[in-house]
């Protein structure tokens, strides 16, 4: 009740909150005020020399770089064997290619892909000498070119043999030609097989394996044929051709002869005419195919090289050297 019996009505004692004993135990320590404190006094710059950090170095970067060399490194590395991975794929695809081709070709020469033409009976004892097959062999874009061509060669050996009948008959005309009937005799022996293996079966091969070298080769003989052709149907005497002026000159002796001889001139002109067309289309052909002089010299280089009649002649004149 100490409260109650105070007396209101005297005056309050005067009361000084800074002499709380806390607040005197805080301002009474020994630490310099604020007002006093000197930043440039002994005791300031040694508190500052004892807590200075010092600063980091100029060179040293702020933010720590990651190494690159490395990591190039393994990058580069993961690349080439890659690479290596990659080719020594691609090499065993290329052997498994030629394998398989290998066995291709074997299989080919084991299930009997042999020569059919000439088309001889089985009990002949001369058999075939060439393979052809114009489905299997040739392009679809060249078999009609190519067909046109054997037709052709087909044409020309039954103008010879008619050429070496209508010389026969000229010859019963008149018995002081006989050179003609003989040169006829020759023509057909040697101009029928002469033909399908010096202009027929290069242009074949040429269209079956697109070969610069039997394309030119066909070209050069060819040609040489349409000026035969051209001779032919003009028919110089003594020639051994039934041409349109042997015919013409038979007309007083025997004119029967001389139409069968006409007709004979008929077939050289034709002859002459469609070789001068298949000429161009072939060429034409050629054109397409990518051919060059280039190419027909480097086949037939490597021709020559790769073949073994060379390879025997050659290694023959070296062991002759050398003995």
């Amino acid at each position: 009740m100490s409260g109650f019996d105070s007396n209101p009505f005297v005056e309050p004692v005067d009361v000084n909150p800074f002499q709380d004993p806390s607040v005197t135990r805080v301002t009474n320590t020994g630490m310099e005020g604020t007002d006093d404190f000197n930043p440039f006094s002994a005791r300031a710059l040694n508190n500052l020399n004892e807590t200075t950090i010092p600063a980091p170095n100029a060179s040293q970067p702020a933010v720590l770089q990651p190494t690159v060399e490395p990591s190039l490194r393994a990058t580069a590395a993961a690349a080439q064997a890659e690479l290596h991975k990659q080719q020594a794929e691609l090499e065993k695809r290329a052997a498994e290619l030629q394998r398989k081709e290998e066995e291709l070709q074997n299989r080919d020469t084991a299930m009997g892909k042999q020569n059919n033409w000439p088309p001889l009976p089985r009990f002949c004892p001369i058999k075939p000498c060439f393979y052809q097959d114009f489905s299997e062999e040739i392009p679809l874009e060249y078999q009609r070119v190519c067909k046109m061509m054997y037709y052709l060669w087909m044409y020309h050996c039954v103008t010879l043999f008619l050429n070496l009948l209508a010389c026969l008959a000229f010859f019963t005309v008149d018995t002081q030609n006989g050179v003609d009937f003989g040169l006829s005799i020759l023509w057909f022996v040697l101009f029928s097989p002469g033909a399908f293996v010096c202009w027929y079966r290069p242009v074949y091969k040429a269209f079956r394996s697109d070969s610069s070298f039997s394309f030119f080769f066909f070209f050069f003989i060819f040609s040489f044929q349409v000026v035969v052709y051209i001779i032919q149907s003009v028919g110089i005497p003594k020639w051994g051709n039934s041409g349109w002026i042997t015919s013409i000159s038979v007309i007083r002796s025997n004119l029967a002869v001389a139409v069968f001889m006409m007709v004979v001139a008929g077939f050289f002109t034709v002859n002459a005419v469609l070789a001068t067309i298949l000429l161009k289309t072939v060429h034409g052909k050629y054109r397409r195919t990518g051919a060059s002089f280039q190419k027909a010299q480097q086949e037939f280089s490597q021709g020559v090289v790769t073949s073994n009649t060379f390879q025997t002649a050659a290694s023959s004149a070296v062991r002759g050297a050398f003995q």
